[in-house]
């Protein structure tokens, strides 16, 4: 069967699985099925254990992005096992507390929205500088953002600002890696998905269902359709991508005038 993404033989880093559930483990998964080796990056030793019938027999490295110097720990220790260079990496990583519950955007703690940035944001412009010496001359990384940064949901509150901040932190990154690389950077603007991530976010189920409504096909994104989308952008077909959001999302953001949901949304008997 002919290669046609072009990635068998070539290796991959993935920053991000937690478990069978994440994005990061289908899009590893993914890449593993079409020939691809693949090296995984998890937050800590606790879950590198907890990981270990899932990710048996794979390379697992522990990187906790929060801490200093973290990046170029895990970029050396990938090295000198032999993995570079790297034909790609996938960083899939997002933190944020809602410990407290949704709250009102204006009522953001400073301590949560820098840490969140930091984690989910930030981290990719220190895995990228960490690793530009390990990257092969035509690497490709693709993050995962969201499907528009323009809706405002109560119950994602400062996350919004902070994947836009991922968003824009690629495109800075295309440009600045421009100037002596051919290394690719693109964003894969996910809809909502059924993650155990997303389970942590208050009301979330309620957004996902009625998400579901929105698409046109009335059936929700699948977690498979996400890779499916990273693996495109990994891949040499993807060569005129950088830059750039891949938004994925069956149609949701396009259909928020659906007859369906208008007819529902507009009973009587609904919660004003």
């Amino acid at each position: 069967m002919p290669d046609f993404l072009q990635i068998s033989g070539k290796t991959f880093l993935v920053l991000g699985v937690a478990n069978k559930k994440s994005v990061a483990w289908f899009i590893g998964r993914s890449l593993e099925e079409q020939g691809a080796r693949v090296v995984y990056s998890v937050r800590s030793e606790a879950r590198r254990k907890s990981l270990e019938a899932l990710l048996g027999g794979r390379p697992v490295f522990v990187c906790d992005v929060e801490g200093e110097g973290a990046a170029e720990i895990l970029a050396a220790e990938v090295s000198a096992a032999g993995h570079a260079p790297l034909a790609g990496i996938v960083h899939s990583i997002a933190f944020a507390s809602y410990s407290e519950g949704p709250k009102p955007f204006h009522e953001t703690r400073r301590s949560d929205f820098l840490q969140s940035t930091a984690v989910s944001a930030f981290s990719l412009v220190e895995i990228a500088r960490a690793f530009k010496a390990h990257l092969a001359p035509d690497a490709s990384v693709v993050t995962i953002g969201i499907s528009s940064l323009r809706v405002t949901p109560d119950n994602y509150g400062y996350m919004g600002p902070v994947k836009a901040a991922l968003e824009s932190a690629a495109r800075f990154l295309a440009k600045s890696f421009s100037g002596d690389s051919a290394v690719r950077f693109n964003v894969v603007g996910a809809g909502p998905l059924k993650t155990s991530a997303s389970a942590g976010i208050p009301g979330y189920l309620e957004s996902y269902l009625y998400a579901e409504k929105l698409t046109y096909r009335r059936r929700a994104l699948q977690t498979q359709e996400v890779a499916d989308a990273a693996l495109y952008l990994l891949s040499p077909r993807s060569s005129g991508f950088n830059g750039a959001t891949l938004v994925v999302d069956a149609g949701l953001g396009s259909n928020y005038f659906d007859r369906e949901v208008i007819r529902l949304a507009m009973r009587p008997e609904a919660p004003r």
